[in-house]
């Protein structure tokens, strides 16, 4: 999920060749609501968007969907302070810089 319809093509088309099914959103509330149908095993979102941030989602989609993982990444230093207030409201979520090596995400994923 990234509000960049590029950036969220392009992961979803690299996390396919390497033999996952994703799907891309640059919508949040689109990526909502398709979990609704097919619940995702994991939830990769940027953390700066509009409509809602990236932690917004991932919180709504942790309520949701407790048993999925969520992995945000950003390229903004901003979103130290959204992940502290998340962590203190009790959510604990992995974070990965933009950008990334494609080798060093498919890695992530792996661990």
């Amino acid at each position: 999920m990234d509000d960049e319809t590029i950036i969220a093509k392009t992961l979803a088309m690299i996390l396919n060749n390497a033999g996952f099914n994703a799907v891309a959103f640059d919508d949040p509330l689109d990526a909502l609501e398709a979990a609704k149908t097919t619940v995702p095993n994991l939830l990769i979102t940027d953390v700066v968007m509009p409509k809602m941030t990236g932690i917004e989602l991932a919180i709504q989609f942790r309520h949701a969907y407790p048993e999925s993982k969520v992995l945000l990444f950003s390229g903004q230093a901003s979103t130290a302070d959204m992940l502290e207030k998340a962590h203190q409201d009790g959510y604990d979520f992995d974070i990965l810089a933009k950008p990334i090596h494609p080798a060093d995400l498919l890695a992530k994923l792996r661990d």
